[in-house]
């Protein structure tokens, strides 16, 4: 006998399963659709927009000065080390002078003659306030020549542990007696130039030769003493006691510059040359400092576009770009080193930020 509860289960399964069907399908219908509602969408962070960007190089107040010899001979003595602080006129290196100094006294010799037979001869007044003013100008450069030697060797006493205060008052002579000297040369200008003033005589002209070949002597010796030209610290020091060195631009010996305050050498492209301005403030970027900024100024701006010099050549780079130099002064107290590389970012003359919101497409 067949059961006839079969057919009731049969139909309970089906509206069972039909309720949940129609659930399911409910719920799917009440997720968001993709792309049929408006997205919210937030403003990006205002961003700074820069008037131009070049690469740049640190280098000190007035640039590196690399200072190499004047004359051929070796190294007797290297005055200076890195990071010391030297004056103008400071003895730096000195070089075998032994034939120079040779010179020197035979021409002296000859001076001193000249001299006494000069003197035997009676002049006019006008002539002999020539010969007093030519005296004094001999006088005054002798004067100098041994300040200079005195000086030079009190440097190097200090570096055996002399007190500095010897190597000042040295340094005052010195410059005390440069002075003296181009007031003796003014001296003998005027004496030189004076109304009816008589020629030389033979010994007076014979005296001035050798006076000349004194002072070529005293040139020579002075040439195997290589001195600071300005104020500043001695960045590199490339010279050792019995090195030979020869005058050749390739051959530098000591590097020295003013770190008193630094600048930064940018070159800009040519496309971007209008954007730049004397006085415009700049950020300064180097990748040995990350995540900070320097500040600076523009210092100067070069009046012609030239080859660049910091770049690197290559096929992507054409080696007929021109560029335009610009110098920056950096802020005071800027751990940056000279002869880093930097990139230089030049604000603009009113800052622009990108505000504008983002809208629904």
């Amino acid at each position: 006998m067949p059961n006839s509860r079969t057919p009731v289960i049969s139909m309970i399964a089906a509206a069972t399963m039909a309720v949940a069907i129609a659930w399911t399908v409910t719920q799917i219908n009440s997720l968001p659709v993709p792309n049929q509602t408006t997205a919210v969408v937030r403003s990006p962070a205002p961003r700074l927009t820069w008037a131009a960007s070049a690469p740049g190089r640190v280098e000190p107040r007035g640039g590196e000065i690399k200072i190499g010899s004047q004359a051929p001979g070796r190294i007797v003595e290297v005055a200076v080390k890195i990071n010391d602080a030297v004056l103008a006129g400071d003895l730096l290196i000195r070089l075998d002078d032994d034939d120079a100094r040779a010179r020197l006294l035979a021409a002296d010799a000859e001076a001193a003659v000249r001299r006494r037979e000069r003197d035997t001869e009676t002049v006019s007044r006008l002539a002999q306030d020539r010969r007093l003013a030519e005296d004094a100008l001999a006088a005054a450069e002798r004067t100098l020549a041994q300040a200079r030697v005195d000086l030079d060797q009190a440097m190097l006493s200090r570096r055996s542990g002399s007190v500095s205060g010897e190597v000042a008052g040295e340094r005052a002579a010195v410059t005390a007696a440069q002075e003296k000297l181009e007031q003796e040369r003014a001296s003998l200008r005027k004496a030189q130039t004076a109304a009816n003033v008589p020629l030389p005589t033979r010994l007076e002209a014979a005296l001035a030769a050798a006076r000349s070949d004194l002072s070529l002597a005293e040139a020579a010796l002075e040439r195997t003493r290589i001195r600071a030209p300005s104020n500043g610290t001695a960045l590199l020091v490339n010279a050792r006691v019995g090195e030979t060195v020869t005058p050749s631009p390739e051959q530098t010996l000591v590097i020295i510059g003013d770190l008193s305050m630094l600048r930064v050498r940018a070159e800009i492209e040519e496309r971007d040359t209008a954007k730049v301005r004397i006085g415009q403030g700049v950020i300064v970027k180097s990748d040995a400092h990350p995540g900070r900024d320097f500040e600076g100024k523009v210092a100067t701006i070069a009046q012609a576009l030239g080859p660049g010099k910091l770049a690197q050549r290559g096929p992507r780079r054409p080696n007929d770009l021109e560029v335009l130099e610009v110098v920056v002064d950096l802020a005071a107290g800027s751990p940056l080193l000279p002869g880093m590389r930097v990139d230089v970012f030049f604000k603009p003359d009113a800052t622009v930020q990108n505000e504008a919101p983002a809208k629904n497409n």
